[in-house]
């Protein structure tokens, strides 16, 4: 599972930043999934090695516009490639369908495939036989939610050395034995498949929390995450502010990661006013989190992170 930033920022683009967008490609499958669509993000595909082609679900946290104005002329631009284009299904807040619906309708912009768009509630809102993805209410000025994508347990490995001291040699036999299956070998011996294989190795979690002041909510989205991408717009010199407009400081991100026993907490959603000052500020953010939380990485436009499968 590869996690690809395409913006950064918050409220309004810089030089180096766009706004907020992440783009989460996924295992064995040709599919691509973002989590909000700032204002610019279709240009971010362009810069990147990511194909808006393979895109097929787009999560959108809340629906302030430096998370969500990028959705349209996205949705268009990949219409107008031609071909067939599969379908795209929508998640989010209330007010998201019918600010869709309007957009497309009063900008006369008629899409090549099919859109779902389906209002969340906190719980379960997809789950295929890879994958579960839920979601809680954060604490903004908006309705807001976090995320957390989680891969279901994946079977155990197969034990290569042990087949071969049992003297079953590569072959059809190997897919059965995988499977778990009862197999009869050729000299009458019944194997039980089951003996063949490790214990389950217990799939990955990564919880995406933006925008939202620290809240128990986040704590329990992230209990025992791989990978935490949570807000951090301000140092906690400017805390003043992030309590007035419901943000995090990069201490309350570090605190939500340490509370909630992640592995990896990778900070992003920065303010613009640290980059004025010759990223002095975006520094002072990062040794913050870390005071507390050593653990943590500062998220740039184009940087991925891989998510390594959990070896137990």
């Amino acid at each position: 599972m590869r996690i690809t930033f395409l913006g950064t920022s918050s409220g309004t683009p810089t030089r180096t930043r766009n706004v907020t967008s992440i783009a989460l490609q996924l295992p064995q499958r040709a599919g691509l999934w973002l989590f909000d669509c700032g204002e610019g993000t279709q240009h971010q595909f362009l810069l990147s090695n990511l194909r808006l082609s393979q895109l097929d679900k787009i999560f959108f946290t809340h629906l302030h516009g430096d998370h969500l104005f990028g959705l349209v002329g996205l949705l268009a631009s990949r219409s107008l490639r031609g071909g067939e284009i599969p379908a795209v299904t929508l998640y989010g807040p209330s007010g998201l369908k019918e600010y869709v619906e309007s957009t497309l309708h009063y900008s006369y912009t008629h899409l090549g495939h099919d859109i779902e768009i389906q209002t969340v509630k906190p719980g379960i809102i997809f789950e295929d036989k890879e994958f579960i993805i839920s979601c809680l209410p954060l604490k903004h000025r908006v309705e807001s939610y976090g995320f957390a994508i989680t891969e279901r347990e994946q079977t155990g490995r197969f034990l290569v050395e042990k087949a071969r001291e049992l003297g079953i040699t590569p072959g059809p036999l190997y897919g059965k034995l995988k499977n778990g299956e009862l197999v009869t070998l050729p000299d009458g011996r019944i194997i039980d498949g089951k003996e063949l294989v490790g214990s389950p190795r217990r799939g990955r979690k990564i919880v995406y929390c933006s925008d939202t002041i620290y809240c128990q909510n986040a704590i329990e989205l992230a209990r025992g995450a791989d990978v935490l991408i949570h807000e951090a717009t301000y140092t906690a010199i400017d805390e003043e502010l992030a309590v007035r407009g419901q943000h995090s400081t990069a201490l309350m991100a570090a605190k939500v990661a340490r509370e909630a026993g992640v592995k990896t907490l990778i900070i992003t959603h920065f303010s613009p006013r640290y980059e004025a000052d010759e990223g002095n500020g975006l520094n002072v953010m990062l040794q913050e989190a870390r005071s507390i939380f050593p653990d943590t990485f500062m998220a740039e436009d184009f940087w991925s992170y891989e998510v390594i499968r959990p070896n137990i």
